[in-house]
């Protein structure tokens, strides 16, 4: 009995939140239903790093010598040393995603561009309020609402900040059906949002898409050499897929692989929520931050659509241009409901697929950039 009240008086009240903030991200998990396979392993990591002594961290234990902790052993082993469970985590995504619609309706490419805006000017944001540069272009790649590319940003920057910006990047991943539509709306008529567009796919052949992951990943190794990686691992999923010759493999990478590796890169990332580290100011500024990146990449996506819409006789509706973000398929389900809402029988969800799409090779090619600015603004 006296262990274990030594025990509970060894508990520090920043370890006690980061309980509460672990058992709220496991409640989101389960009763909300958001990015369960991620927020729980996470929510479930936070409690694990924050017990005293905590047998998942490395320590050294007196009469016992040094000891090694699983957690601590895979964030070191394959995140801090390699990236490699973002990296992979990208062969799973790239299997999982059909370009063709994309191929068919080349234009929606331009918003995989434009929804990147927020990223861009939270970076300036994050900088004027005084985190450092590497800081502040980590906390800028939580506008993409990709997960993997917020972890690899933040692990290749450096930044002190990992574990609020992983959680950010998950959290606003999760909230995108409740934070998109009040973005939207901010920038757009009624009017605006019921805008008819017709779809009439063009032909994809067998050759294209199977082109078309070698032709991005030259191009974007070529754009931004420090994407090559991310975009590369991406692509090669995809081609898994369309190849036609490694169905079972495709199907393993879409369920299996990227199931486990998704697991484990969430409880793995707790280990940069010890309270210690996690339980100050700047995780509140960091979640504002990511908002913010997060509505204007939203917001730069409509805009630029309605500035397309100036120069085409076939009008644009601007909430496919907010589906140019990263969180696929959920920004393209959230765009089709509410031209839904507004119109009954105004079907845009294969234009914001396509846009959604575009979204993830945009978002993976915005991290590279953002890297190769700040390396070269570093030196």
């Amino acid at each position: 009995m006296d262990f274990l009240l030594s025990g509970l008086l060894a508990v520090t009240w920043q370890q006690w939140l980061m309980f509460l903030i672990g058992g709220l991200l496991i409640y989101l998990a389960i009763a909300k239903g958001f990015e369960p396979s991620l927020l729980l392993p996470m929510g479930f990591g936070a409690i694990l790093v924050n017990i005293p002594l905590s047998g998942v961290l490395n320590q050294t234990i007196e009469g016992v010598g040094n000891t090694q902790g699983i957690i601590q052993w895979l964030f070191e082993t394959t995140i801090s040393a390699s990236e490699a469970l973002p990296i992979l985590l990208f062969i799973g995504i790239g299997a999982m995603i059909d370009f063709g619609p994309l191929l068919s309706n080349p234009k929606m490419f331009l918003f995989g561009g434009a929804a990147q805006f927020g990223i861009f000017f939270t970076i300036l944001l994050a900088a004027l309020l005084g985190f450092n540069l590497n800081d502040a272009a980590s906390i800028g790649i939580i506008g993409a609402a990709d997960g993997p590319t917020s972890i690899l940003v933040s692990q290749i920057m450096n930044s002190q900040y990992m574990g609020p910006i992983a959680v950010a990047a998950y959290s606003y991943m999760a909230l995108v059906p409740i934070v998109q539509p009040f973005a939207i709306k901010l920038v757009t008529t009624k009017k605006e949002r019921m805008i008819r567009m017709e779809y009439n796919p063009k032909s994809v052949t067998k050759l294209t898409k199977l082109i078309f992951p070698i032709v991005v990943t030259i191009i974007a190794g070529l754009i931004a050499p420090q994407s090559v990686a991310l975009v590369g691992f991406l692509m090669f999923g995809n081609l898994i897929r369309e190849c036609g010759v490694l169905g079972s493999l495709s199907e393993t990478a879409q369920t299996s692989l990227a199931n486990l590796i998704t697991l484990l890169l969430g409880i793995t990332i707790a280990f940069k929520m010890q309270a210690g580290d996690f339980i100050n100011t700047n995780t509140l500024l960091i979640m504002v931050l990511g908002l913010v990146a997060f509505v204007f990449d939203t917001i730069g996506g409509v805009l630029f659509a309605k500035i397309m819409n100036l120069f085409l006789k076939s009008k644009v509706n601007p909430m496919v241009g907010a589906a140019g973000i990263s969180a696929f398929p959920m920004s393209a389900r959230v765009i089709q409901k509410m031209g839904l809402e507004e119109d009954p029988t105004n079907h845009l969800l294969m234009h914001a697929i396509s846009a959604n799409v575009a979204g993830q090779i945009g978002s993976v090619v915005a991290g590279g950039v953002v890297i190769n600015i700040v390396s070269q603004m570093l030196k």
